[in-house]
């Protein structure tokens, strides 16, 4: 990535970052969710779904007020352990870590997206599955909240490409992620970015 590009990242992360930076105060208090009337479930986001304007292009409806807030899994992180068909770079996947946890977005979503979900997440062609985890929210915790992890998981991490990188941070930060996560999240792409181009160059 240029380096003009990494410094409109660092401006637009520094630019939408919260006062306070503790977890405790980051629960997407600002949300308003809407009560649905119809079935539905939770759905726990990690990567570019956390972008309610990114995540409109697959299920075709404005999903902003099915935010519940931020959350927190604990016991995995994140990994780019998916190569994505669609965009050819590495997406997102959570694996199993003791000590570690995962932040992200809550969802409560109508029933009548789960497919279109579904299919976001490659689960035709066997790219990710369901996998259900306890989500913390603020004092709350949900329990059994979808989310999706990889299927057939690379050996080795693969770089997110530019567009991939600005999705998740632009969800991170509307959503309001913690400050010290969403640095983690943006160097770690980054360095697997830089990993991959000093590859090419050999």
């Amino acid at each position: 990535m240029e380096e003009r590009q990494i410094e409109q990242n660092r401006n637009y992360i520094s630019q939408n970052l919260p006062l306070k930076t503790s977890l405790s105060n980051h629960q997407g208090s600002h949300w308003q969710p809407q009560q649905l009337s119809e079935p539905s479930f939770y759905y726990f986001a990690y990567g570019s779904c956390m972008c309610p304007v990114d995540l409109k292009r697959s299920l075709g409806e404005n999903t902003h007020h099915y935010v519940i807030g931020t959350g927190v899994v604990k016991g995995y992180r994140l990994g780019f352990y998916r190569r994505s068909l669609r965009r050819n770079c590495g997406a997102l996947d959570i694996v199993p870590d003791p000590s570690s946890y995962v932040e992200g977005v809550l969802y409560n979503l109508p029933w009548r997206l789960s497919d279109l979900l579904d299919e976001r997440e490659e689960i035709p062609c066997n790219g990710y599955r369901h996998e259900f985890v306890n989500v913390y929210h603020g004092r709350q915790i949900y329990r059994n909240v979808r989310t999706y992890v990889v299927v057939d998981k690379l050996e080795e991490e693969l770089a997110p490409n530019d567009w991939y990188l600005n999705v998740v941070i632009r969800g991170a930060v509307t959503c309001g992620l913690s400050e010290e996560y969403r640095w983690k999240l943006f160097h770690h792409m980054y360095q697997l970015q830089q990993k991959s181009k000093s590859i090419e160059l050999k």
